[in-house]
C-alpha cells in the first residue's frame, strides 16, 4: 500500500516546451494556435516545473505524501516519438525527479502517456494508426528499461476514454478529430491493443528482475439511475458505466472483450444503419487471451456523478453517444464548482468503488485522480476544496471499512494549480497556488495543503490496506 499521494501531469506543469532538445506535442501545436484556449493560454512554462524540480521536491517533501503521480512528456524523450531521436537531456530531468522523491521516501507512481503525443506521431495518423501499438511499446520499453530499477508502479495511459471521444469524437482536445460514430472506437482498439502490448513486454523483459505493478489509469463519474424502481432506468445507468468504464475495464480486467451492452448497442444501430458490420471492431479469440488481465492493480480518476435515463438515440449522423440510448444530466442537489457539469457529490465514490468491486472481482483499487476545481485567484482560503476532499476521502473510507473495497492508495488532484487544459488558467485544482503572473512562479501552501498534510499524518489507511 502507498496510501496517500498527489499528482500531476507534463505538459499540465513543465513548461520548457522546446528546452534542451524537446519536440513538440499535440498540445503545444493546438495551444499555440490562437483561439483554442481561454486568453490563449498555452503550457510553454506553465509552473515552469523542468527548472524548477527542486521546489516542486520542497512541496512534496513538507506534505509528506507516500507516492507521487506524474507523468512523462514523450517527446521530451523521444522527440520525433521514436527511439532513434533519443534526447538525453529529456532522460536526465526525469531521473532527477525519480532520484530526488527516492531520496525523499516517496513512491513515484509514473504515467507513460498523459495525452501529449508527439506531433510526428500525430502527422502519421496518430492512435488511428495501427502502427502507434508498436510505436508505443518501444516507447514503454525505453522507459521500463531506463526507469524500472526505480520505478515499481507504473500506469501506461491516462484516460483513454478522454483521448477516443474527447479527441477523436467530439474533436474538443487534440487532435481535434471529429468523427463521432468511427474514430473513438477505433484509437480505443489500438489503445487497448497498445495498453496490453506494453504490459506483456513488462512482464515478459522486466517483472522477473524489477519486481513493479502495471496498470492503466481509466476514468469514470458515478452514474445514478434517475428512477431506481425502474429497470428501463437502472439499466440506462449500468450502460452508461459500460459505455465509459467497461470500455476498457472489461476487456482488460474480465474477458478480454468489449462489454456485452456495447456489443449489442453498437451492433444494432450499424445493423439499422445498413452496415455490412459494426462499428464496434472486434478482437479475434487470440487477442482476448492477450488482452484478459493485463493490470496489476485498478486505477480510477474520478470527479462527479451524474444521472442517467433511458432515451432512444437517434441514427444519423452515427455517434458513440447516440449509441448508448440514454440522456445524463448533473445530480442536481449537489453543489456545483467552477467547472461545468463537475458537482462535488461525494457518495458517488463509495457507489463507483463497490461497482468496480463488484463487476471485475474485487481488485486492488487506487484512486488516482480525486480532487475539485476552485478559481485561480484563491490563493489561500480554499474551504471547498477542504469540503470537497473531507466529503470524498470519508467515501472512500467507508468503501474500504465497511464494504471491504480494497482500496489501496489515494491520489489527490493536484499538487499545484496548473494549465488545465480547455479551462487554461482559470481555474485550478492544486493544493498549492501558483501565480502565473510571476516569472519565478512562486507556490504558496494554500488551507487544503495544510489539511491533507494532516489527512496522511493522522490516519493509518496506509498501514491498516497492506493486508488488502
Amino acid at each position: 500500500m502507498k496510501g496517500w499521494g498527489v499528482s500531476s501531469s507534463a505538459y499540465q506543469i513543465e513548461g520548457g516546451w522546446d528546452a534542451d532538445g524537446k519536440g513538440p506535442s499535440i498540445w503545444d501545436v493546438f495551444t499555440q494556435t490562437p483561439g483554442n484556449t481561454p486568453a490563449d493560454a498555452t503550457g510553454d512554462v506553465a509552473c515552469d516545473s523542468y527548472n524548477r524540480l527542486d521546489e516542486d521536491l520542497y512541496m512534496l517533501r513538507a506534505l509528506r505524501v507516500k507516492s507521487y503521480r506524474f507523468s512523462l512528456s514523450w517527446s521530451r524523450i523521444f522527440p520525433d516519438g521514436t527511439r532513434s531521436s533519443m534526447n538525453q537531456k529529456g532522460v536526465d530531468y526525469y531521473n532527477r525527479l525519480i532520484n530526488g522523491l527516492l531520496a525523499n521516501k516517496i513512491t513515484p507512481m509514473v504515467t507513460i502517456y498523459h495525452w501529449d503525443l508527439p506531433q510526428a506521431l500525430q502527422d502519421r495518423g496518430g492512435w488511428e494508426n495501427v502502427d502507434m501499438i508498436d510505436i508505443f511499446n518501444d516507447y514503454c520499453d525505453f522507459c521500463f528499461a531506463t526507469f524500472g530499477d526505480r520505478v515499481k508502479l507504473w500506469m501506461t495511459i491516462n484516460q483513454p476514454h478522454s483521448i477516443a471521444w474527447l479527441g477523436y469524437g467530439l474533436g474538443t482536445i487534440p487532435p481535434s478529430i471529429k468523427n463521432p460514430g468511427i474514430s473513438p472506437y477505433i484509437v480505443a482498439h489500438n489503445l487497448i491493443k497498445a495498453h496490453a502490448k506494453a504490459y506483456h513486454t513488462y512482464d515478459d523483459k522486466y517483472r522477473t528482475s524489477q519486481g513493479g505493478l502495471v496498470s492503466i489509469a481509466l476514468n469514470a463519474d458515478w452514474i445514478e439511475p434517475k428512477d431506481v424502481n425502474v429497470l428501463r432506468e437502472v439499466r440506462a445507468a449500468d450502460r452508461a458505466l459500460q459505455f465509459q468504464l467497461g470500455w476498457f475495464a472489461h476487456p482488460i480486467f474480465k474477458n478480454g472483450d468489449y462489454p456485452d451492452a456495447m456489443k449489442w448497442q453498437v451492433g444494432n444501430k450499424s445493423e439499422l444503419q445498413d452496415l455490412s458490420e459494426s462499428r464496434l471492431p472486434s478482437f479475434t479469440e487470440e487477442e482476448k487471451n492477450y488482452i484478459k488481465g493485463t493490470a496489476d492493480m485498478f486505477c480510477i480518476n474520478h470527479y462527479t456523478t451524474k444521472i442517467a435515463s433511458h432515451v432512444t438515440g437517434q441514427l444519423s449522423p452515427y455517434s458513440y453517444e447516440q449509441d448508448r440510448d440514454l440522456s445524463e444530466t448533473e445530480e442536481s442537489d449537489s453543489p456545483t464548482t467552477d467547472i461545468k457539469n463537475q458537482r462535488a457529490v461525494a457518495w458517488g465514490l463509495r457507489r463507483l468503488l463497490n461497482w468496480i468491486k463488484e463487476e471485475y472481482g474485487n481488485p486492488q483499487i487506487y484512486i488516482a485522480e480525486n480532487g475539485v476545481a476552485t478559481k485561480s485567484s484563491t490563493m489561500w482560503d480554499d474551504s471547498t476544496r477542504v469540503f470537497y476532499y473531507k466529503t470524498y476521502i470519508d467515501e472512500a473510507l467507508k468503501a474500504y471499512e465497511l464494504d471491504g473495497v480494497r482500496v489501496n492508495g489515494y491520489i489527490a488532484t493536484s499538487l499545484m494549480d496548473s494549465f488545465e487544459w480547455l479551462n487554461g488558467y482559470k481555474v485550478g485544482f492544486g493544493l498549492h497556488h501558483v501565480d502565473f503572473s510571476n516569472t519565478n512562479r512562486p507556490r504558496t501552501p494554500k488551507y487544503s495543503a495544510h489539511f491533507y498534510y494532516y489527512v496522511i499524518k493522522d490516519n493509518e489507511w496506509h498501514l491498516r490496506a497492506r493486508a488488502c
